[in-house]
């Protein structure tokens, strides 16, 4: 069976600082890269939004728009920027996003995203693959998610990323994370009914026995607010689902960033927008308390500056001994 295990999208979570850390914790995870939209990618700075260090693939760019044309040219572009798949948003409930004509909101016109997923692939040799839900508002109908992913399918796309809950267009995205019931069923169905294509499911994954009981029904799955909150689980992912026993320590993740941090800061990042992403390193670790607390002092501040860098490992070298920080 075709084993994957992701990182969603995420937005101002999986910027390229994040992506870097996260895969000093696990080689195997593929990563996602936060949803950007096709005219931002047109018009915009492209090597801001586009450039990544090459230690982040397998890497994954998504894509939001509803313009055939644009989402075309934009996936040109990003293919050469040597992103290993395109992947189109469907699934996001933000107002904004719904303004914009793209989203969730495209579930209600299963036609234009055929048009949409059909530019972007003879656009581009890249996979070209979507991330839906199983429904939208009071539309959580089995049949109609089934002919939305045919059309989808048809037009070229062979990969389904689905989360299991209905985007309630009325509600913020917070909302939407807790509100909709999750329904693995749709899901596992929709493998049942599409054998060839890759399905990965996505929504309330936080644990190993979750990640093994889906990958019995799908071909992957994808982890959300538990790979941020808690970004040391990748480790156990890595040795649990990847079979790989070559993993960094937490102390030794933070000795790796170091040099980043360093060359980054050079470019003029701030240190707060590449520390922020660390903060739940020691989840449920003793000590963990205590290294929040050091990072809201020292780092997570606009002000903070390359001299706090030395200090990071001094903090983790002197909670070794009472603490799990070393670990």
């Amino acid at each position: 069976m075709h084993k994957t295990v992701s990182v969603a999208p995420m937005m101002d979570c999986t910027d390229k600082h994040d992506r870097y850390f996260l895969r000093l914790i696990s080689k195997n995870v593929k990563l996602y890269t936060e949803m950007i939209v096709a005219n931002a990618i047109i018009r915009g700075d492209r090597d801001f939004l586009l450039k990544f260090n090459s230690l982040e693939k397998p890497l994954a760019l998504q894509i939001g728009g509803s313009n055939p044309k644009e989402l075309a040219e934009a996936t040109k572009i990003a293919e050469s920027y040597g992103y290993d798949e395109i992947n189109l948003n469907l699934g996001c409930p933000s107002k904004k996003v719904q303004k914009n004509k793209f989203g969730a909101c495209l579930m209600k016109e299963p036609n234009l995203v055929g048009e949409c997923v059909s530019a972007m692939k003879k656009a581009s040799n890249l996979p070209v693959t979507i991330k839906t839900r199983i429904g939208y508002d009071n539309h959580e109908d089995y049949e109609y998610l089934k002919k939305f992913l045919t059309i989808i399918k048809n037009a070229g796309a062979e990969n389904f990323i689905i989360h299991a809950r209905r985007a309630i267009l009325n509600k913020t995205p917070k909302q939407n994370l807790t509100i909709p019931p999750l329904n693995y069923n749709f899901v596992y169905n929709i493998k049942k009914d599409f054998p060839k294509d890759i399905v990965i499911l996505n929504g309330g994954i936080d644990s190993i026995d979750k990640i093994q009981a889906h990958l019995k029904k799908v071909d992957g799955v994808m982890i959300g607010r538990a790979a941020y909150h808690s970004p040391y689980f990748l480790a156990e992912v890595e040795k649990e689902i990847f079979i790989n026993q070559n993993i960094l320590t937490r102390a030794e993740v933070m000795e790796r960033m170091i040099p980043y941090i360093k060359e980054e800061t050079k470019k003029g990042t701030r240190l707060n927008q590449i520390m922020r992403h660390t903060i739940g390193l020691f989840h449920g670790q003793k000590g963990s308390t205590d290294w929040k607390r050091y990072l809201s002092k020292n780092m997570c501040i606009r002000e903070a500056d390359l001299q706090k860098v030395n200090h990071i490992m001094d903090h983790i070298k002197n909670n070794r001994n009472t603490t799990s920080l070393g670990r």
